[in-house]
């Protein structure tokens, strides 16, 4: 059976000798004897245990995460999911390093077409990314939940209609439906604002007053408070500095 000095250990996984003492003193690397001079000797057990020791730490596990992988009756099981956490992490982070490589080329294409590049262009240009991010948020949260409304009014319709069961669908449609719709178009009106056209002021608006109003899919017609024009102003991400309309 193969015996391994510290120095040998370290060289044969790639670490330094001061790693392996490192995990020495941490408890989750132990030699297997002490010679007669004391110097610690390790077997082909602990070789493996500092070779997966390694893959952990590659894989961006902590020492308090090897050690208790290390200490459980089962390790692979813990392994696992240990593995499936990293794996979520790390895919949020790869989704995140995305989400800001896509805004930096965007900001990078408008400062080109914007010529001059001056810090009030920067900041503007910046804040219309920003504030579109945050829109295009809002609109997603609207959408999963009318998917989600829309899923139980037609299920209860559906029910009605083919087995002529009708109480779920007036039940469902008074008190979940209506109350939901009233809850949601007022989340929406308070995360939106609106730009005026004319005098190019940006204006609120309530939720009463948004939900009967024409509209496309980027604009809503609005009385300006400011200016009194009634025109298409466009939909933005709410500004806290905004008028209230």
């Amino acid at each position: 059976m193969s015996e391994y000095t510290t120095g040998e250990l370290a060289k044969l996984c790639g670490v330094t000798v001061r790693t392996v003492q490192y995990y020495d003193t941490r408890g989750i690397l132990s030699p297997a004897s002490l010679s007669e001079g004391g110097r610690r000797v390790y077997s082909e057990e602990e070789l493996e245990k500092l070779k997966m020791i390694c893959w952990l730490r590659d894989l961006g596990l902590s020492i308090n995460d090897i050690g208790r992988v290390l200490s459980d009756e089962e390790p692979e099981k813990v392994i696992t999911l240990l593995l499936e956490e990293q794996e979520k992490n790390l895919r949020s982070e790869i989704e995140e390093a995305k989400d800001k490589l896509d805004q930096t080329v965007k900001l990078r294409s408008a400062l080109g077409k914007a010529g001059d590049v001056s810090p009030k262009t920067f900041g503007d240009i910046a804040l219309k990314m920003r504030t579109n991010k945050e829109l295009r948020q809002v609109r997603k949260n609207m959408i999963l939940a009318c998917i989600l409304l829309g899923i139980i009014e037609y299920t209860t319709l559906l029910l009605w209609i083919f087995k002529g069961i009708w109480l779920p669908f007036v039940i469902g449609y008074i008190l979940l439906v209506i109350p939901a719709a009233v809850i949601l178009s007022k989340y929406y009106f308070r995360n939106v604002s609106y730009i005026c056209p004319e005098c190019r002021n940006t204006f609120n608006i309530s939720s009463a007053k948004g939900f009967f109003s024409s509209h496309t899919p980027r604009t809503r017609k609005l009385t300006c408070p400011c200016c009194g024009k009634k025109s298409w102003c466009i939909e933005t991400s709410r500004k806290e500095e905004t008028n209230n309309g």
